[in-house]
C-alpha cells in the first residue's frame, strides 16, 4: 500500500507567514497594536509581525469636533483601505471608533478581552459633584457632553481634541478644570494614576464598544483568522455585539449622543442604552435583560424601545437640523 505523504501542518505554514498590522500613528494605537503583535509572537513562535503605521483623516484634522468633520469612521477608513488592498493583514481598532456597518469583504476576526469600559474624570482632585459652579470641562464627545450637562447643567463644556498626552498637557496648563477620557486609554498608556473619578452606570454610560479592541481582517483570509482566533474573548464579543447592534438599529454616529453598556453575569446579559439631545436637556434611557446568545437581538430590541420612547424624535431633529 502506497504511503500517503502528510500535508504541511497549518502551524508550519503560520511560522513562515509575515503578518502586517495596520495601526494609526498615535501613541495609544501603537501601544495597542504592539500588544496584539506580542500576543501573536507568543502564540506562534517564529512568526514575523510588523506594524504598518497609517495616518487617518481623524489624525490630520485636530481643530474641529468629530461630529462636525464626520464622526465614526474618521480613524478607520484609511486602515480599512490598507486591508482591502492587502497592504495590511490585520487592522487594530479601538472598537468605539468603528461604524456599526463594516465595508464589504471585511469582518471583525477577533475581539480581545475588554479593558475597563468606563469614562474617567481627570483633574485636580475634585469629583464631578465637587467641581465649582461653571467649571470648564474638556471633551469633544457629544455623548460625554450630554451626560455631563444632564448631571451638572452649570458646567461649561469646552472642546478638546488630540491624543491622550496632548489632552493631559492642556489640562495641566490650566486650560480646563477637568477633562473626561476613557479609562482604557489611560490604563494602556500607564496613566491610570491620573483618574480622579470613574464615571459609571447607571448615571454615566460609555460609548458603544469602549474599552474593547477590534481585530479587523479580510473575510476570505482564513489563515489570519486562525492566527488571531486564540486572542478572542467570547464574553467581550457578546457584549460588544449587543452594543453595536443597538447602535446599528438607531443608525447613529458621533453626531448624536448615544451610549450603551452590556455586561454578562453567568447566563444573563444586561444591556443599558441612552439617546440624548445635544445639550443633555432630554435623555431617553432604558435597559433589557436576556441571554448572551441573544446579544444582537437584545441590542436591536432595546434600540426600538428607545425609539418608541422618544429617541426617534431626537434623532429626526438632530439629523434634520444638519441637513438645513
Amino acid at each position: 500500500m502506497k504511503r500517503k505523504i502528510p500535508k504541511p501542518s497549518t502551524t508550519r505554514l503560520m511560522v513562515k507567514r509575515l503578518i502586517r498590522i495596520g495601526a494609526r500613528k498615535s501613541a495609544l494605537s501603537i501601544r495597542q497594536s504592539k500588544w496584539v503583535k506580542d500576543r501573536l509572537v507568543e502564540l506562534h513562535p517564529g512568526i514575523e509581525v510588523e506594524l504598518v503605521k497609517i495616518t487617518t483623516r481623524g489624525d490630520k484634522i485636530l481643530d474641529s469636533p468629530l461630529a462636525v468633520i464626520g464622526g465614526k469612521g474618521l480613524f478607520v477608513k484609511e486602515i480599512e483601505e490598507a486591508l482591502t488592498e492587502a497592504r495590511a493583514d490585520i487592522a487594530v481598532h479601538s472598537m468605539k471608533d468603528m461604524p456599526a456597518e463594516l465595508p464589504a469583504g471585511l469582518i471583525i476576526g477577533a475581539v480581545p478581552k475588554r479593558e475597563d469600559p468606563f469614562d474617567a474624570l481627570v483633574g485636580k482632585g475634585d469629583t464631578l459633584a465637587q467641581l465649582r459652579q461653571g467649571a470648564r470641562v474638556g471633551t469633544s464627545s457629544l455623548r460625554r457632553r450630554a451626560q455631563l450637562k444632564y448631571l451638572r447643567p452649570d458646567l461649561t463644556i469646552e472642546p478638546l481634541r488630540g491624543n491622550v498626552d496632548t489632552r493631559l498637557r492642556k489640562l495641566d496648563e490650566g486650560k480646563y478644570d477637568a477633562i473626561v477620557l476613557a479609562v482604557a486609554g489611560l490604563v494602556r498608556m500607564g496613566l491610570d494614576n491620573r483618574v480622579v473619578e470613574h464615571l459609571c452606570p447607571p448615571d454615566f454610560l460609555p460609548a458603544v464598544g469602549q474599552g474593547a479592541l477590534a481585530l479587523e481582517i479580510r473575510e476570505d483570509d482564513d489563515l489570519t483568522r486562525e492566527l488571531i482566533a486564540p486572542i478572542e474573548d467570547t464574553t467581550t464579543r457578546a457584549v460588544t455585539s449587543a452594543e453595536r447592534a443597538f447602535l446599528a438599529e438607531l443608525q447613529g454616529g458621533c453626531q448624536v449622543p448615544i451610549a450603551a453598556y452590556a455586561s454578562v453575569d453567568g447566563d444573563s446579559m444586561h444591556l443599558a442604552g441612552m439617546v440624548a439631545d445635544i445639550d443633555g436637556s432630554i435623555m431617553i434611557k432604558d435597559d433589557i435583560e436576556g441571554k448572551p446568545q441573544e446579544a444582537e437581538n437584545l441590542g436591536r430590541e432595546l434600540a426600538r424601545r428607545l425609539l418608541d420612547a422618544g429617541a426617534a424624535q431626537i434623532l429626526d431633529e438632530i439629523y434634520g437640523n444638519k441637513e438645513k
